[in-house]
């Protein structure tokens, strides 16, 4: 099946400063992931026969034209079951269907299947186009750096269950969200599984050796500057403290953490 990129540039705390949208198919096309409108989307939009719009997940650096696109292709726009008024208040219009994990939506004679990706955002999704075709993964992977996976949203267990997911299907590529596309996904794959390990393993690390405020833990878990990022950083080691205190491994109470001696790690 034929998938095509187009970045479009946005509002985006991505390094690229642009997001993917993405063409699915040819007459009928899906639209996928349509964060701003340009000239050259507006052509290939107009060649391609839209007849469907989806969103791998609903954050704001990844819808700013669904409406746009919808109301001028006259597409069916998708939206994840039970999470139907995040999207409402994301794109600023109702969807006319739902999608769940494993939902199908045919494209000529192919189709494009709906996957469970939760773990940056919690109505995360990924696309597999065709039968064992490439994914449209949204942001769950990077060919370069790393995802953001932080409080409120994030779901660190959730999001290692996907990049799992996404290995165990070993697809031929991945088209993500932001950056070129990843064309060794498994080798992309074990690199943030590592990553994410590796950041876990330093936030522990930090715990044990006495840092109890976030600023502390920040100061031990990382190792690179993080002028520009550290809000995210910030984020992303309170979803790990949350995490490790709900598996019982230390003790976050929001301000402080402290080790627990006879945990398992």
């Amino acid at each position: 099946m034929r998938v095509t990129r187009h970045p479009v540039e946005t509002t985006t705390r991505a390094p690229t400063g642009s997001t993917n949208a993405y063409l699915v198919g040819t007459d009928p096309a899906m639209l996928v992931d349509p964060a701003g409108r340009t000239d050259e989307l507006d052509r290939a939009v107009a060649e391609r026969g839209v007849e469907h719009v989806l969103l791998t997940h609903t954050h704001s650096d990844h819808v700013g034209a669904v409406d746009a696109y919808a109301a001028e292709t006259g597409a069916t726009v998708w939206a994840r079951r039970g999470h139907v008024d995040r999207f409402r208040d994301a794109t600023g219009r109702s969807p006319d269907r739902t999608v769940s994990p494993e939902t199908s939506i045919t494209l000529g004679d192919d189709a494009v299947r709906v996957l469970e990706a939760a773990g940056h955002a919690p109505d995360h999704v990924a696309l597999v186009a065709g039968q064992n075709g490439p994914i449209l993964c949204g942001d769950c992977a990077v060919r370069d750096g790393s995802v953001v996976v932080g409080t409120p949203e994030g779901d660190i267990r959730a999001y290692v269950r996907t990049l799992r997911r996404l290995w165990t299907i070993d697809p031929p590529t991945l088209f993500p969200g932001h950056g070129p596309v990843v064309d060794a996904p498994r080798e992309t794959l074990e690199r943030l599984l590592e990553h994410r390990a590796r950041r876990e393993r330093r936030v522990l690390a930090a715990v044990d050796s006495g840092a109890q405020t976030l600023e502390e833990i920040l100061g031990t878990a990382y190792e690179k500057d993080l002028s520009g990022v550290y809000d995210l950083a910030e984020a992303t080691v309170v979803c790990h403290l949350e995490t490790l205190d709900a598996e019982g491994r230390l003790a976050w109470d929001g301000k402080r953490a402290r080790p627990i001696r006879n945990s398992k790690r």
